[in-house]
């Protein structure tokens, strides 16, 4: 992957900045901001969901940050995080022009799903101006509960003491909303979607499942020795299940993902990730230019 690296003007922290190659003066693109999940950064997030090697095709500009908190471990907390976020925000959309931004969406992997949650439920910079958000094995708008006895795995002797983060709301904007997971970190995918009852969407539908030949491009290697398939083990080919809730509202989409035989932490594959991408871009937009 080419070294993509942009400077927050006001703090001068460092993120990724992807666009395509032949992007043209004035031409529209879709804004995503890829944010990784607790212990990880910006580089790993990048290759987790790499919409980066989508740029070209379907016409992206995608900003992946890495958190500045690392105690006990790097994740999204606190104003200057938020701060940092807002700036990307404004910076991206004062370099492509809002009015040639499409629709901006939070994608979120694990705590940086519960970050995007937060956000959208919190911050009205992001209500404002957020289109849609990818839930990355970071929580579904509706029941989606773990599987029995999924944690984060630990070396022999250890056990897990779980971070708290402050409570989240529940996010009330108008936002598209789509959510993939690993089979093996939920217990069952309901049946039904809340979110899509808000927009009066139909029963759900079951469209043809994803076949991937080649595996994701990255995994937890910190615990290789001792995971467990909830968490995620090496990445390899799989199949993926997805379902849409027709009809929804304004043409929101409202979808959810389950990739076979994966736990939290593999690498999507190249076709899974494709056809999230064209949930994405299916989508309606539009908010960044009425700001």
């Amino acid at each position: 992957m080419a070294n993509a690296v942009a400077l927050d003007e006001k703090t001068g922290r460092k993120f990724y900045l992807d666009d395509p190659d032949d992007l043209k003066p004035g031409e529209d693109v879709t804004f995503i901001l890829n944010l990784h999940g607790g212990g990880s950064v910006g580089a790993w997030q990048r290759a987790y969901f790499p919409a980066v090697d989508y740029r070209d095709k379907y016409r992206l500009v995608i900003a992946t940050p890495s958190a500045a908190t690392k105690e006990p471990s790097r994740r999204w907390v606190g104003e200057a995080d938020d701060a940092h976020l807002h700036n990307i925000v404004e910076q991206v959309t004062a370099k492509y022009g809002k009015d040639h931004i499409k629709a901006v969406w939070l994608a979120g992997h694990s705590q940086g799903g519960m970050t995007s949650n937060r956000l959208l439920s919190e911050d009205a910079f992001f209500q404002n101006r957020v289109d849609g958000w990818l839930s990355l094995s970071g929580g579904r708008l509706g029941p989606a509960p773990r599987a029995e006895g999924f944690s984060v795995p630990m070396p022999p002797g250890q056990t897990f003491n779980p971070p708290r983060f402050p409570p989240s709301g529940s996010p009330t904007g108008d936002f598209s909303h789509i959510f993939t997971t690993g089979e093996h970190e939920i217990a069952s995918l309901p049946e039904t979607s809340p979110w899509a009852e808000k927009y009066g969407a139909g029963a759900r539908a079951r469209r043809p499942d994803i076949v991937d030949t080649v595996g994701g491009q990255i995994h937890d290697t910190t615990r290789e020795s001792y995971s467990t398939k909830g968490w995620g083990l090496k990445p390899g080919p799989g199949t993926a299940q997805v379902w849409v809730y027709p009809g929804a509202k304004d043409g929101r989409v409202i979808a959810d993902v389950v990739r076979l035989n994966k736990g939290h932490t593999e690498g999507l594959e190249p076709n899974v990730t494709e056809e999230l991408i064209k949930l994405m871009v299916s989508a309606p937009g539009g908010k960044a230019k009425v700001l």
